[in-house]
């Protein structure tokens, strides 16, 4: 037995406010959409499913509740600002190797936007 993928669900009130900020800003694709329910996400190959449990976020911050690894947090970051949202946390490079940023979601999901360095 294996595990093939791991897929969070979040309970929101409004799917369009969602799916506006997940694809016109992050920039993922919709692969599901039944009207209740709608998946994101990116094309990629040899992607391992990957569960985090946390007692902090690191460097005193909060437990995000998804982290988004991004190939350009420069222009990620770039790309949250024009859409007028707030940063909580960031940009900061961690002495774990990440650099990264805090932003909330239009459901309030705390999102943990990083980078290797």
């Amino acid at each position: 037995m294996a595990v093939k993928r791991i897929v969070s669900n979040f309970a929101v009130d409004d799917i369009a406010k969602v799916r506006a900020f997940y694809e016109d800003v992050l920039g993922l694709d919709c692969v599901m959409d039944h009207g209740w329910i709608a998946t994101f996400a990116a094309e990629r190959q040899n992607v391992m499913p990957q569960v985090s449990f946390a007692t902090e976020g690191g460097s005193g911050t909060p437990v995000p509740d998804l982290s988004i690894e991004v190939d350009d947090l420069e222009d990620m970051l770039a790309r949250v600002k024009e859409a007028g949202i707030g940063i909580e946390y960031g940009p900061a490079v961690e002495p774990w190797g990440v650099k990264r940023f805090y932003v909330r979601d239009p459901a309030g999901r705390l999102l943990n936007i990083l980078c290797h360095v």
